[in-house]
């Protein structure tokens, strides 16, 4: 039997994987890449191997016509987020690509997409998993540390200064647009389908802040890991969170303030440094080409407090995403 146009096997569909994997990369610490079993990789001496997995679900964390070029590079990029938060290098990738039909034109493009971010970092694609069913991505990435250095979570110190990176709310309010029925703006789109994982800023950021986290499931739950992890808490300015001039020019005040607080899906990092390290994080920024916007204060306690800019108590109605929450 003949397979139908831009249909193919599960075997197909793997030496296809294969060859455009191969193609993109080829990295000396990979001693046996996709084909095998496993995968035989070499850890550089003195470095410590971080890894990091993500599963994205259909009509959960992403819109069902989402193209298949943008589901490859973000099912990628919120990974590589993790790694930018430890500060980490990226070095490997492996893929678990559920699909409902053996698609090779649906596969090519999310080759596309997920390639061109990998080759952006030099990352190479060492194995995976394909099957049938609904269509869902799980990516696990891994990268390298000096033994000396990591950021962590659980480092943050009273008295640091809060920062994130970028702007925060643009994936949120795409998000808000496409779920009301109507299309998204063109620029807060792309912020929602292909985020900028910061994985220069958190190689440099690395030597100079004491915890770090990436912001992917709203700006409040995640520094609120950062406090539980650190046994402190936070004091934050909502009306300083840095957004694009495309959202403060299309939401209310308010609005804004939520989808910047809680909206998540950002993959922007938020970190603390001490306050004397204001100019070499200024010299961090202008190095990458990456905004650094600082918004708060980690002081004793437990837990997140916001605060508009006259300094009134502000609430929002939660912390951010939560899979499993009411």
């Amino acid at each position: 039997m003949t397979a139908a146009p831009g249909r193919a096997g599960e075997f197909d569909l793997i030496a296809r994987v294969r060859a455009r994997a191969t193609e993109s990369s080829t990295r000396d610490d990979v001693i046996l890449g996709i084909g095998d079993d496993a995968a035989l990789l070499r850890v550089p001496a003195n470095r410590l191997l971080v890894v990091a997995t993500d599963t994205l679900n259909d009509g959960v964390h992403f819109p069902p016509d989402t193209m298949p070029f943008d589901l490859g590079w973000k099912s990628l990029a919120g990974n590589l987020s993790d790694l930018a938060a430890l500060g980490a290098e990226p070095a490997w990738a492996t893929l678990s690509l559920s699909m409902r039909d053996a698609d090779a034109a649906w596969l090519d493009g999310f080759l596309d997409g997920f390639l061109a971010l990998s080759g952006q970092f030099g990352v190479a694609l060492v194995g995976g998993d394909t099957t049938r069913g609904p269509l869902s991505v799980g990516v696990t990435v891994h990268g390298f540390v000096a033994d000396t250095h990591g950021l962590r979570r659980d480092a943050a110190q009273v008295g640091d200064d809060i920062w994130v990176t970028g702007t925060l709310g643009d994936a949120a309010a795409a998000l808000s647009q496409w779920r009301a029925g109507g299309a998204a703006d063109p620029t807060l789109r792309a912020r929602m389908d292909r985020p900028q994982p910061r994985i220069e800023a958190g190689r440099e950021l690395s030597a100079v802040a004491h915890a770090c986290i990436d912001v992917s499931d709203g700006l409040l739950a995640d520094l609120a890991h950062v406090c539980a992890a650190s046994g402190v808490g936070a004091r934050i300015d909502v009306d300083a969170l840095p957004g694009s001039d495309v959202l403060r020019s299309m939401m209310t005040e308010e609005s804004r303030r939520l989808v910047q607080a809680t909206g998540g899906d950002d993959y922007e990092l938020c970190f603390t440094a001490a306050s004397g390290q204001r100019g070499a994080i200024a010299a961090i920024s202008a190095k990458t080409g990456v905004r650094m916007t600082r918004i708060g204060t980690v002081i004793a306690g437990r837990g997140v407090s916001a605060f508009d800019g006259q300094g009134g108590a502000w609430r929002a109605p939660r912390l951010g995403f939560d899979h499993f929450g009411a």
